[in-house]
């Protein structure tokens, strides 16, 4: 995912993200517009775009970019970004709390973005593997919990021979038997064919490759992800994980904030409902009204709705007025959408060697072992007092010597976000030192994400469960409303309400420029729409 180069504080945001907080029940005109003018069709038309991530972003900056004038986007976070938050807590060098990377360099938009605005982290070497889950390198440190630290060579043996399982899977290389099975069935029923389930630590080792492999899927257990259904998604060629210079990933998106004209966005804009087909009324020719929180109300010709997938499954039931189609309903429920955290630690001083570049944790009964997944799925909540043991490990954060990053996924991390941030830290200390055996001291500072608990996004990003059509829910949170032959709808003005955002791409769900591309695809589609109406003069 990608970075904004302002970092704003915590609830706050720059006056220019502001419009004036009118009490009008219904505003009948957007910032960007003017009196007494003439306009094209496309330049009269009125979009709402709610959400300021990624993908309303770039739908937003598209249209203003075609010349449609009249453009607001409505974000309910005191910040612009969404799932991007770049912070500065612990000095001037940045920590991101979301994105991350951008993930591939060839026909990547973002990365182009980036390059063109010279964004992209020059330095090379650690700084550009920072905080990256899964990554292993010679420099990786493995303990099991008898502080033994483990062979780099059998570590780096369980480790291609898993990378080789999964290669297969995203690459659409399954045998027919996989089919219908969970990512975890198919690798575990592969791991224990090979020579490798028979040494020593083998098996803890691979149960370490599948927790860490979680936090790629975003998912509480690879148990619950279709190991057939990642084929369909497409890994950009040309350096897999790049990192962002010192703007962070708040720099991509401010870029595109900067297309927008003035009182185009505006934060704290909570949307409560949508009404979509309305019908022509004395006061009203427009036919979709959107609902703030606050009471605010924007009649508009089209909204483009780019909510995460998670606050759709929360909200969308009462959000829309008429309900969604049943097709739209049921992909949001089938989707996956799990939570990634990331667990920062500053100590005032670096404890750890200096080639050593993470801490990885190999439990003796680790999570991800089949029989304890089993076990936790039958024993009630009582998963929640061993949380922790879901932590792949720490990793060293680029610009940041004396910080430690660990990564945790699915309902672990959800129940850690219900702890106090010291609490986290002490067990974090606690596992650090119990694994090494090494003088571990006190952090100075402790900073976790908590998206599961954010009410705008409700986790992180998409995975595809077994048994679903991945590509079929994909396509289907995509169409836009009213859908073509829908009962009841015939007469209404076509693209109402469009959908974006990462959850609505079959081949690039989970990414940031899988975001990005959806907001410029559905302002496409609107753009394609007014060009295909408007007169040609010859």
């Amino acid at each position: 995912m990608q970075l904004k180069s302002l970092v704003f504080g915590e609830g706050m945001c720059p006056k220019r993200f502001y419009g004036d907080r009118a009490k009008t029940t219904i505003l009948t005109s957007f910032p960007q517009e003017t009196a007494h003018c003439r306009m094209s069709p496309h330049s009269a038309a009125r979009v709402v775009v709610v959400g300021a991530g990624l993908s309303g972003l770039s739908a937003a900056s598209t249209l203003v970019k075609a010349g449609f004038r009249h453009i607001q986007v409505l974000e309910a976070m005191g910040r612009p970004g969404g799932r991007v938050y770049t912070t500065r807590p612990f000095g001037q060098n940045v920590i991101e709390l979301g994105a991350n990377w951008i993930h591939g360099q060839e026909a990547n938009p973002l990365f182009l973005l980036a390059q063109e605005q010279g964004l992209l982290l020059e330095e090379r070497g650690s700084a550009s593997i920072m905080c990256l889950p899964g990554s292993v390198t010679p420099r990786d440190y493995f303990f099991r919990e008898s502080r033994r630290q483990l062979p780099v060579e059998e570590v780096e043996q369980v480790c291609s021979f898993f990378s080789g399982l999964t290669s297969r899977a995203f690459e659409s290389e399954l045998e027919p038997r996989h089919s219908s099975q969970s990512l975890g069935g198919y690798l575990d029923e592969e791991f224990a064919q090979s020579p490798l389930a028979a040494l020593e630590d083998g098996p803890r080792v691979f149960e370490w490759c599948k927790r860490s492999e979680c936090t790629d899927e975003a998912s509480s257990s690879l148990y619950e992800v279709s190991a057939s259904q990642l084929g369909h998604y497409v890994a950009l060629e040309g350096g897999f994980f790049n990192s962002l210079g010192p703007g962070g990933y708040q720099a991509l998106a401010d870029t595109l904030v900067d297309n927008l004209p003035p009182g185009a966005l505006l934060c704290d804009r909570p949307v409560h409902s949508i009404h979509w087909a309305l019908q022509e009324e004395k006061n009203h020719t427009r036919p979709v009204r959107v609902l703030c929180q606050g009471g605010q109300c924007f009649m508009a010709d089209h909204v483009i709705v780019t909510v995460p997938l998670g606050f759709l499954k929360e909200n969308a039931v009462a959000m829309f007025e008429p309900a969604l189609p049943k097709s739209k309903a049921d992909a949001i429920e089938r989707l996956g959408f799990g939570t990634v955290d990331k667990i920062y630690l500053r100590f005032e001083d670096r404890f750890w060697p200096h080639d050593c570049a993470g801490i990885q944790l190999v439990w003796d009964a680790g999570p991800e072992d089949e029989e304890v997944y089993q076990h936790s799925q039958s024993e009630g909540g009582a998963w929640r007092d061993m949380w922790y043991k879901k932590i792949c490990g720490f990793d060293t954060v680029a610009r940041h010597p004396t910080v430690l990053c660990g990564w945790i996924t699915g309902r672990e991390a959800r129940h850690m976000e219900s702890l106090d941030e010291k609490i986290v830290g002490e067990v974090c200390v606690r596992m650090l030192r119990s694994f090494t055996g090494w003088s571990v001291p006190e952090p100075a500072q402790v900073l976790m994400s908590k998206w599961g608990s954010e009410r705008f996004v409700r986790g992180s990003y998409t995975y595809p469960p077994p048994g679903v059509d991945a590509v079929r829910e994909h396509t289907a949170l995509a169409a836009p409303l009213p859908l073509p032959c829908e009962a009841g709808y015939s007469q209404a003005k076509p693209l109402q309400v469009l959908f974006a955002g990462e959850a609505t791409h079959a081949n690039f769900y989970t990414t940031t420029h899988g975001a990005y591309m959806t907001g410029i695809r559905e302002a496409q589609r609107l753009i394609d729409h007014y060009s295909d109406s408007e007169p040609r003069f010859l």
